[in-house]
């Protein structure tokens, strides 16, 4: 007979494997970004990034468990075949070779190698130890049945114990306090909603979608079997592994904030926690982040190709799952070589393209029982969101595509026009509104149908 308990041990193994999947290069480097731009508003923009970063990926999880979805394609598949590949390859496009991945490589560079070397020298050096890093996620990865071992039984509580001694030395003699730390012009305002719109920069509300099946496979190979008990052992564990992850964003904001008694607004949260580190801990602070950062964001390098590979071999089974891992490693090689100022420059426009998308398609995914997964929900939420999301891309466009005419006239339009957009949300109305008119059209369809079920 089948062991089908969720005990407290198979709990904590579930959530190590989640919390070192979800814990990366963009949970290191922009909550303490974060706390540096909210200054003294940082709990109010804490709380906006929390729901971003912490709680969408949870309900993504559960999305993916309550759907009984084998990943993003059967998630969004009621929305039409062509629709979910699509959106299956644009999710696994952005955590995969161009912008998620080839940043586990650049992030723990920056912070805990470039600074030591020469502009010149740092060219050679990047290449250097993102092939290094690249081929040894590559031989880690192809053992695909040791992944769980791997990343929770042992880089796990080595990475915790390294963060764990930087927050020590920060909290024994902080840098500082928060309450006399101004925030920017933007956190003035707006620090909630600013702060939820930097937690899309983790990428982990579309990490979660990707390796929820993952996560999913691990809990049944414990012997966990019903779809109930799947359900209820993806929710334990994951609020224990993601509290895990938003105990450490809070730490990491909370840090960014007091770092500006010492330290002047940096281009990004690397440079801040190299920074904090060498001011702790000098050379020796230096290379303990150095392996913080490598340690950690290889556990998600690892998740993020596991998945690719995972998704894209179901989809297309005549290629074989190395041989997308070896495309994947190497193309996240060759694009980590552009440096991580131009990787975040670009990721920001799919970003705000992606996630509002991802968010209807999770929220439909959890309350898909109450209108039975009736396609028609999906269909007209999802028409509603796309339009307005493709304004929200828009808007974050670098330059110099955010100067052309074209691009321009569509912003005035969306200002004038599409509620809350000037807060980076004017998807969020016409969501609300075509879920609503779905669900009409699904009631009333299902009433109908009873009336005539009656008559005969």
């Amino acid at each position: 007979m089948e062991d089908t308990k969720i005990t407290t041990r198979k709990s904590l193994i579930i959530a190590s494997l989640i919390f070192g999947m979800l814990f990366g290069a963009g949970n290191l480097i922009f909550p303490i970004h974060l706390g540096q731009l909210a200054g003294s508003h940082w709990l109010t923009a804490s709380s906006g990034f929390l729901i971003s970063g912490v709680l969408i990926p949870l309900m993504a999880l559960l999305a993916i468990s309550i759907t009984r979805s084998n990943g993003i394609y059967d998630l969004a598949r009621p929305n039409g075949h062509y629709y979910a590949l699509i959106f299956l390859i644009l999710i696994h496009a952005t955590l995969g070779p161009l912008f998620a991945t080839p940043r586990t490589a650049t992030v723990p560079y920056e912070i805990g190698i470039a600074s030591h070397l020469s502009s010149g020298a740092n060219t050679i050096g990047l290449l250097i130890y993102s092939a290094i890093f690249f081929l040894l996620v590559y031989y880690f990865s192809s053992r695909e049945a040791k992944i769980t071992t791997l990343i929770g039984k042992i880089l796990n509580p080595l990475f915790l114990l390294m963060l764990f001694i930087i927050f020590m030395l920060t909290f024994i003699s902080p840098l500082g306090t928060t309450g006399t730390i101004a925030p920017t012009a933007a956190y003035a305002q707006d620090a909630f909603s600013n702060g939820f719109l930097q937690g899309y920069n983790t990428m982990d509300g579309l990490a979660a979608l990707a390796f929820g099946i993952t996560v999913i496979s691990s809990i049944k190979a414990l012997g966990i079997k019903r779809q109930r008990d799947v359900s209820l052992a993806t929710a334990k564990s994951g609020m224990i592994g993601i509290a895990g992850v938003a105990i450490i964003y809070l730490c990491l904001i909370w840090l960014g904030a007091t770092s500006l008694h010492h330290f002047k607004i940096a281009d990004n949260g690397g440079t801040t926690l190299a920074q904090i580190a060498h001011y702790y801990l000098g050379t020796a602070g230096d290379a303990i982040l150095a392996t913080l950062a490598t340690i950690t964001c290889l556990t998600t390098a690892m998740g993020l190709v596991v998945a690719f590979s995972q998704d894209f071999h179901r989809r297309f089974p005549r290629i074989s799952y190395k041989t997308f891992l070896r495309f994947n490693c190497g193309l996240s090689f060759l694009f980590a070589n552009l440096g991580l100022n131009q990787i975040i420059t670009w990721s920001t426009p799919f970003l705000m393209f992606l996630y509002p998308l991802a968010i209807t398609l999770i929220i439909l995914g959890i309350t898909s029982p109450l209108f039975n997964n009736d396609a028609i929900v999906y269909k007209i939420t999802t028409a509603f969101t796309l339009i307005p999301a493709f304004f929200d891309m828009a808007n974050a466009l670098p330059a110099p595509l955010s100067n052309l005419a074209a691009i321009k006239a569509m912003l005035a339009f969306a200002n004038q026009y599409f509620p809350f957009f000037k807060l980076g949300f004017g998807w969020l109305s016409f969501g609300i509104i075509g879920m609503i008119l779905g669900l009409i059209i699904h009631f009333a369809k299902a009433s109908h149908s009873a009336a005539l079920a009656g008559e005969n």
